[in-house]
């Protein structure tokens, strides 16, 4: 615990320095210490996790009345060392983007104190300081968010929206938590969850459920997902990173922690609830996706699309443990948490990736894009592993969860009750469904974004980003790599947190053989990511030596070379290609009665004659249908009980004369 305790310390460091020290020294001072606290916070973790000790520690003296209490357990150091790895490559990033950026103190300050609380809310093991980690979380992600509000009104209305639901999430979470404490009579989650059992049924039920609200709102889960393609969209790249990569992790965090260790977690419906609100996020994400023109927005709502599946297999998994299928609940909840895991370095590893491209083309609009691939090579690169890994193509690691996860919930159809069977059925046909739906939205991405044509100037003149930026992405990529071809590596540690998550025995038979390979044990079922690539790479050398040789006995080979997809013309332009909008065009048809897209044409006749139109101009919104129709009319009904409310104070004498004698009536009345 001193070394985890010396990382905070190391974090606030780098928030100080970059509010106190001079202009040119701040920003990389407040990276240093970003990077500094997440590589010994990493390491802390990672002691824990292979180890599987619980380190602890507490203090009367930092909080009035309450104190300050720690546990640093298998299932927190998972989410330690997972916020930790996306804030080394943030901190890293961070230097080179907003060297060039807004220059703001407030901005370099907030963002390793950004990192300290997403550090910091897994350890905490009181209502207390939990709730305080969490709110330092909620305030300086909202500073973040508002570092460009004065220029976008987009970034202003973000920054609302975010205020009112995390904190509507906050006010759930608090409520459900205290309520616990006081059946337990304490706040410590040790003390609570060593009375959770006695407690009566209707309060463990309404405390999850208060707790569930706020947690699923902060994992961005539907219908309280309508902050996060907004903040994530508006927030600079280094805070998007740590949102998507590590602060919507937390609301799983805190899902499993209550529900799964506090309350032991043995009510069905509890966790069949879970799984539905899973299945719907990930269905509604996934179709926004594969919608989104916007780089930023459409990897926003892919992150609903994941963290639906990774509560699907979390809701899963509890059913099984309800329903006494232990080891099925350990492969689905090792398979949930590893694909949370891997969502954190690949998302993590995108948003940087679309900030770089963001930086050198001034656009993330996939319309405007194109031909980065000859411009930007390595930042292409960068994005491309990314990419490939969040479509589950082999040797990288979204493959791995996401074929873990196929496994956990096709061994669910073992479990005979209808309950756990329909959980595992709808599973698979989420899975699948998504699968296909994150593979078109990506070959969007790539295929529009980076390949063919520039389809603007700061597309055509776009140069690769600095080197730190660079690195920043490219710790993310290579875990990418590294976690896909050996993902049996982590499964040790991924089962510690699992079991802890789950409340079960430690030392049981894992369902995993860990190794090079994922290989379920007494089940049939089996990969190696490593021999799939050295395959591949085989493979590849074949092809490539075998055209070689062919071109250098060919005949033709003076033969003239031409534009890819050019069909031999000689002048290819970006006016021949598919656009993001166009490509997405039959999905949206598809969808239609889910996306509801606004459209709208405006013909501009020429001054001469109004029978010739002069320009044709065609717009498609794709508005978030749930906002539209759930939230705005309730913001519509506060605004005008707002403007009611200011017609009251109105400045007269007699008016308020008259309301507190009417209020004297009143009590009377209600006394006598």
């Amino acid at each position: 615990m001193v070394l985890f305790l010396a990382g905070l310390g190391l974090g606030l460091a780098g928030g100080v320095a970059g509010a106190v020290l001079p202009r040119s020294a701040r920003l990389p001072a407040a990276a240093l210490g970003g990077a500094t606290a997440s590589v010994v916070a990493f390491i802390a973790a990672a002691r824990v996790l292979v180890s599987g000790h619980v380190a602890t520690a507490a203090s009367g003296s930092v909080l009035p009345f309450s104190g300050v209490r720690l546990t640093l357990d298998p299932l927190g150091a998972l989410f330690v060392a997972t916020t930790a790895a996306v804030g080394l490559a943030a901190s890293c990033f961070s230097v080179g983007y907003e060297a060039h950026g807004p220059k703001s103190r407030v901005t370099t300050a907030t963002l390793p104190l950004f990192l300290t609380s997403l550090l910091l809310v897994p350890v905490a093991a009181s209502v207390t300081t939990f709730m305080v980690a969490w709110e330092l979380m909620a305030l300086t992600s909202l500073v973040l968010l508002l570092t460009d509000h004065r220029r976008r009104a987009e970034a202003r209305a973000a920054a609302q929206w975010y205020a009112a639901m995390t904190h509507l999430g906050a006010a759930a979470i608090l409520l459900g938590l205290v309520l616990l404490a006081a059946h337990a009579g304490g706040q410590s989650f040790a003390v609570i969850a060593a009375h959770a059992r006695a407690m009566p049924a209707a309060v463990r039920s309404v405390a999850f459920v208060l707790v569930l609200v706020g947690f699923a709102s902060k994992a961005g889960a539907v219908p309280l997902h309508v902050w996060l393609p907004r903040a994530h969209s508006e927030a600079p790249s280094p805070a998007s990173a740590l949102m998507s990569g590590a602060m919507v992790n937390l609301g799983i965090y805190g899902i499993v922690r209550v529900g799964g260790v506090l309350l032991g977690g043995t009510v069905l419906w509890w966790w069949l609830v879970v799984a539905a609100i899973g299945v719907l996020s990930a269905l509604f994400g996934a179709v926004h996706a594969a919608a989104s023109s916007d780089l930023k927005r459409l990897l926003a709502y892919s992150t609903i699309d994941n963290m639906g599946l990774v509560l699907v297999g979390v809701g899963a998994a509890g059913a099984l443990v309800a329903t006494g299928h232990r080891t099925l609940a350990d492969l689905a909840m090792v398979a949930a948490l590893f694909h949370l895991v891997n969502h954190a370095v690949f998302k993590g590893c995108l948003f940087l990736g679309a900030g770089a491209i963001q930086h050198a083309t001034g656009t993330r609009d996939l319309d405007r894009l194109g031909g980065l691939v000859h411009r930007v090579p390595v930042t292409a690169g960068l994005v491309g592993v990314g990419a490939l890994s969040i479509i589950g193509l082999p040797p990288f690691n979204g493959f791995a969860s996401e074929w873990l996860l196929l496994q956990g919930f096709l061994r669910g159809f073992g479990d005979p009750s209808a309950a756990t069977m329909t959980v595992s059925l709808v599973g698979v046909a989420t899975l699948a469904l998504t699968g296909g739906l994150t593979a078109a939205a990506f070959v969007k991405a790539l295929g529009i974004g980076l390949l063919g044509q520039p389809r603007s100037d700061g597309a055509a003149r776009a140069r690769e980003v600095a080197p730190s930026m660079l690195a920043g992405m490219a710790v993310l990529a290579a875990g990418c790599v590294a976690v896909g071809v050996v993902p049996g590596a982590v499964v040790p540690a991924l089962r510690r947190a699992a079991q802890l998550g789950l409340g079960l025995t430690a030392g049981s038979p894992s369902p995993i053989r860990s190794g090079m390979s994922l290989d379920l044990a007494g089940l049939r079922g089996a990969i190696e990511p490593a021999l799939l690539l050295g395959a591949l790479l085989v493979g590849m050398a074949v092809v490539w030596g075998g055209a070689r040789l062919v071109a250098q006995r060919s005949p033709y080979r003076s033969a003239r070379r031409a534009e890819a997809w050019g069909c031999g013309r000689e002048l290819q332009t970006a006016r021949m290609e598919y656009t993001a909008t166009s490509f997405a065009e039959p999905l949206q048809r598809v969808f239609a009665d889910v996306l509801r897209p606004d459209h709208d044409v405006e013909v501009t006749h020429a001054v001469e004659s109004r029978f010739f139109p002069q320009a044709v101009r065609y717009h498609r919104r794709v508005d978030d249908a749930i906002e539209r129709s759930a939230y705005r009319p309730v913001i519509r009904l506060v605004s005008a009980w707002g403007a009611l409310a200011r017609r009251v104070p109105n400045g007269s004498t007699n008016r308020y004369l008259a309301y507190g004698f009417v209020a004297l009536v009143v009590v009377l009345v209600v006394l006598a």
